[in-house]
C-alpha cells in the first residue's frame, strides 16, 4: 500500500488543493478496492501542527499527525501557499527539512502551483524540470534559477518529483499520480467521475502576458513602452538601437537580461496577447487579428501564435470567443 502525505503547511495555505486531492484519492481508492479487494492509497493529512489555522483565520484543519510522527513515507502531496512567499518559505523551514528528508528516504514528491516554491527551496527541484502557475513562473525562475521551469506545462515529471500549473490544475496531476501508480483505466474512471480533462498538459492557452517591468533599466523600461505602444508598427531591432543612440547587440542584451525575452520575442508576445482578446470578441475573424496586431503573413501568424498559445489562431477562437446570449 502506498502511503501518501497531504502536506498542511504553516501560512495561507490552499484548502482546495488539500480537500480536493484527499477527496480525489480516496474516491479511486475505493474503485480500486471494489475491483481488487485491495487498498491501493493510505491518505493522511500530515501537518506542522495539529490543529493547523490558515494564517488568515478562514479555517482550521486538524491532521492526523504532524511531520514529526511521520517518519517515512512514499508520496508527498504539496499544495499551494499564497500571501508573501519568501515569507511563507522562511515559516515553513522546519516543513521544507522534512521534505528534504524524506526524499533522501526514497518518498516521490509532488507539489501543486505555487506550492513549487516550498519544494524549490528544498534544492531537490535543481536541474529538474518544473511547472507552476504561469503568473508565477519567473519569479520561480529568478528565485531558483537552477530550477528547469516550464510555465506552459500543466504536468511535469522528472525522476519522481512532480509539478503542476497553476489553480485547478492540481487536478490533472492528481490523475496523474493515479495513473502512475494505480494504472490507465483507474485513472480514466476516475477523470469521469471528477470530470477531469484526461492527458490535457499545456496551459498556455489560459497565459496572459505582461511584460517583464520589475527591472531598474529605464533603457529597457521605454523600449517596452514603446513596443507595446506600437506593435502594429513594422519595428526592426536595428531601428530601435538608432532611437536610442545603443549598439544592436549591447541593447539586445540589455534587454534579455532585464526581461527574458529577446526583443522580437516580446514584440511577438505583445503582438499575439493583443490577438487574442481580439479573438475572443464576437464578429473578429482570424485575419482581422491578424492585420490588427501587425502581421500580413498568415502563416507567419499562425506559427507564432502557436508558438505562444499552444493551439491556432482558428482554435482559440472557436474556444473563447465570447458569445452573446440569446434572450
Amino acid at each position: 500500500m502506498i502511503h501518501i502525505s497531504i502536506l498542511v503547511p504553516k501560512g495561507q495555505y490552499s484548502i482546495v488543493n488539500i480537500a480536493g486531492s484527499f477527496q480525489i484519492l480516496n474516491w479511486a481508492n475505493d474503485i480500486f478496492f471494489q475491483q481488487t479487494r485491495k487498498h491501493l492509497f493510505r491518505v493522511e493529512l500530515v501537518g506542522h501542527a495539529r490543529p493547523a489555522k490558515d494564517a488568515e483565520g478562514l479555517y482550521v484543519v486538524t491532521p492526523p499527525r504532524t511531520i514529526s510522527q511521520v517518519k517515512q513515507t512514499d508520496l508527498i502531496i504539496i499544495p499551494a501557499v499564497h500571501g508573501d512567499l519568501r515569507e511563507a518559505i522562511k515559516m515553513n523551514r522546519e516543513v521544507i527539512q522534512w521534505i528534504e528528508q524524506q526524499f533522501k528516504k526514497g518518498a516521490e514528491i509532488a507539489a501543486f502551483c505555487i506550492g513549487a516554491f516550498l519544494l524549490a527551496e528544498t534544492g531537490i527541484l535543481n536541474g529538474k524540470s518544473c511547472s507552476t502557475h504561469w503568473g508565477h513562473a519567473a519569479e520561480l525562475q529568478e528565485l531558483y534559477p537552477d530550477v528547469m521551469v516550464q510555465a506552459e506545462n500543466i504536468v511535469s515529471e522528472s525522476n519522481g518529483v512532480y509539478t503542476s500549473g497553476g489553480a485547478y490544475a492540481f487536478t490533472n496531476l492528481v490523475i496523474y499520480l493515479i495513473e502512475r501508480y494505480g494504472g490507465r483505466e483507474l485513472a480514466i474512471m476516475t477523470a469521469k467521475a471528477f470530470m477531469i480533462d484526461v492527458d490535457k498538459n499545456n496551459q498556455s492557452m489560459f497565459m496572459i502576458f505582461n511584460g517583464q517591468k520589475g527591472h531598474d533599466d529605464e533603457v529597457v523600461l521605454s523600449i517596452q513602452e514603446f513596443l507595446e505602444s506600437n506593435y502594429q508598427q513594422g519595428i526592426t531591432v536595428k531601428e530601435l538601437a538608432d532611437k536610442y543612440a545603443a549598439n544592436r547587440r549591447t541593447l539586445e542584451r540589455r534587454f534579455k537580461k532585464a526581461t527574458g525575452n529577446s526583443i522580437i520575442e516580446y514584440l511577438q508576445r505583445v503582438r499575439i496577447e493583443s490577438a487574442k482578446s481580439l479573438l475572443e470578441k464576437s464578429g473578429n475573424t482570424v485575419a482581422d487579428a491578424m492585420f490588427d496586431v501587425g502581421y500580413s503573413d498568415a502563416k507567419a501568424f499562425r506559427e507564432v501564435f502557436k508558438k505562444y498559445v499552444g493551439m491556432s489562431p482558428l482554435e482559440y477562437r472557436k474556444k473563447f470567443t465570447l458569445h452573446t446570449a440569446r434572450g
